[in-house]
């Protein structure tokens, strides 16, 4: 990527991700409409997927708003 502002904010999600004790406790965290284990975080025009898995939280995919919604999960 090569808008530094945006490297830092995903970079300060993933920091908060790794501080926080449950993903509910994040911030523009919202879970994925019929899949209980997805879910999303709001980063401006971008959107960050996770997954719940048993000993945490995996980072699946990194993209834009248009495409989150087609390609994940």
């Amino acid at each position: 990527m090569r808008d530094r502002s945006l490297v830092n904010r995903v970079k300060a999600v993933l920091n908060e991700l790794e501080d926080s004790e449950s993903l509910e406790a994040l911030s523009n965290m919202k879970a994925m409409k019929g899949h209980s284990e997805y879910f999303r975080v709001r980063i401006g025009e971008y959107r960050l997927g996770l997954k719940r898995i048993d000993d945490g939280v995996r980072v699946i995919r990194f993209l834009s708003r248009s495409d989150i919604y087609r390609k994940f999960p």
